[in-house]
């Protein structure tokens, strides 16, 4: 290929044979043709690679990548360092793009030119309720300020429907390697570098939730590794919008404090009156109807359980706090 694409579209593989036919051709049938799909096959042994390389003889925009397997994070960057469009598009093997994505996501960015990456909603090919639920949430969040707000409770979108420009990598740098989710991190560097976010608000991707999926499989996307990720940059971001402020937990049980134990914490808020007053590691329990001087107090909220995240920030918007000014949710 001579003529540099407008579109890269990035797929690290590995083992797919069964699903990445399907999604190579819901790029093959997008409504625009200038682009580039580069795929990175990650050492697959299912015959993944001899099926990719007999599409890649009748495809010339497909670029093969093949190497030892390194991880997705490596793969990635791999493929990055080959893709020349100045919209970098992701896709996974086991996922399936509508026909106008990379149309409406890149004439997205023609038009808002602050906008450095933007995803769209995503249409869920599963089966489990909490997935399902995730997915929910993930629509919802539809503006920059929503995704912003919410970085701290999980990715605020399916890393495969995300479309960034190519300078992003060059300005803040690409995938990082490590025992912790590669696109969270990602996406908290990106925002916290300032980064603008957006979102087409229609269904562009069905994001299919397979058993091997990785997010289920790999210990880097347990729930242990978002917490110890989400608590570094979310000690940055409190030193700078809560300065001078006591920060209050809202959640006084064990697992809600092993969590969080990495911040400054001067007390909790709960529900259960059993702890009304009980010092928890040294710190005073309060209820959620006697909450502490909003002028001198910021509140995190981390209490996961479902229908907790909308009752907490409810609760607190009635007696006036402010999310974002005084409380986040990160949970």
């Amino acid at each position: 290929m001579s003529v540099t694409p407008a579109i890269s579209v990035l797929m690290p593989v590995r083992d797919a044979r069964g699903t990445i036919e399907s999604a190579i051709a819901s790029v093959q049938a997008q409504s625009i043709a200038d682009w580039e799909l580069v795929i990175v096959d990650d050492g697959s042994q299912d015959g993944t690679t001899e099926l990719l390389r007999s599409i890649a003889a009748s495809e010339p925009r497909l670029v093969l990548i093949e190497q030892e397997p390194k991880g997705i994070a490596l793969a990635l960057n791999c493929g990055l360092a080959s893709c020349r469009g100045e919209f970098v598009a992701r896709m996974d093997a086991d996922d399936v793009m509508s026909e106008r994505r990379l149309e409406l996501q890149s004439a997205f960015l023609d038009a808002n030119r602050d906008v450095g990456l933007v995803s769209c909603r995503v249409q869920f090919g599963g089966s489990e309720a909490g997935y399902a639920a995730h997915v929910d949430w993930i629509n919802s969040l539809t503006t920059h300020e929503e995704m912003s707000l919410r970085r701290f409770v999980e990715a605020p979108m399916a890393h495969p429907s995300v479309m960034f420009r190519r300078e992003l990598i060059e300005k803040h740098g690409g995938y990082r390697d490590g025992p912790f989710p590669e696109d969270y991190e990602l996406w908290l560097r990106w925002l916290e570098a300032g980064v603008t976010f957006g979102k087409v608000d229609e269904a562009l991707l069905t994001w299919n939730d397979p058993p091997q999926r990785l997010s289920r499989t790999d210990s880097r996307y347990s729930v242990e590794a978002f917490y110890e990720m989400k608590c570094l940059y979310l000690t940055r971001w409190l030193q700078k919008h809560a300065v001078g402020r006591e920060l209050w937990l809202w959640g006084a049980g064990r697992i809600t404090r092993r969590r969080f134990d990495s911040l400054p914490i001067a007390g909790f808020i709960d529900v259960d009156a059993a702890k009304c007053g009980t010092h928890r590691d040294g710190r005073v329990v309060r209820m959620a109807d006697d909450l502490p001087d909003r002028e001198k107090s910021f509140i995190l909220a981390g209490v996961g359980a479902r229908g907790a995240r909308e009752a907490i920030h409810a609760h607190l918007v009635e007696r006036g706090w402010i999310e974002g000014r005084d409380f986040l949710l990160a949970a």
